[in-house]
């Protein structure tokens, strides 16, 4: 019985390793662009520009760090996705002062929706102390409003 199982999952193992190999083949999330930066906020301060470069750009502009394992699947599939919808949501590299978007900045970062989870476990770089999430909130509603505060 131990052989059977063993001759199971090494047939297991071998079809794991070739749809990893096989999905690399699928086009999607590599598409790593980074367009001109078209107009940006007129920041409050360097300090928020700062805070949020590191804790939103790398979905929400046009400054995308592309970190080496965004170029394997499926893991490159989660991150262009995320960028691709974070881009369309809002972008602070195509900045209009028309766009209501920008003014609910503070509101998601003071609910704990953005920077979201799954992003934190691989950016330790976006995982701001309290005082620093506080800090960008206040430049947030200096720089563009608080759709949040109504």
């Amino acid at each position: 019985m131990n052989r059977g199982w063993r001759w199971w999952a090494k047939r297991a193992a071998i079809g794991a390793a070739g749809l990893m190999v096989a999905i690399q083949l699928v086009p999607y999330g590599r598409d790593h662009s980074n367009p001109a930066v078209v107009s940006e906020p007129d920041w409050d301060s360097a300090r928020t520009r700062e805070l949020a470069a590191a804790a939103c750009f790398d979905c929400h502009s046009n400054e995308v760090n592309w970190p080496w394992y965004s170029n394997i699947a499926p893991i490159s599939w989660k991150i262009q996705s995320g960028v691709d919808s974070g881009r369309d949501e809002l972008n602070y590299s195509e900045y209009d002062p028309n766009e209501e978007h920008f003014a609910e900045s503070a509101e998601s970062v003071r609910d704990g929706e953005m920077p979201p989870g799954d992003y934190l476990i691989l950016h330790p770089g976006a995982r701001l102390s309290a005082s620093e999430k506080q800090e960008l909130i206040d430049g947030l509603v200096a720089t563009f409003g608080d759709e949040g505060s109504d």
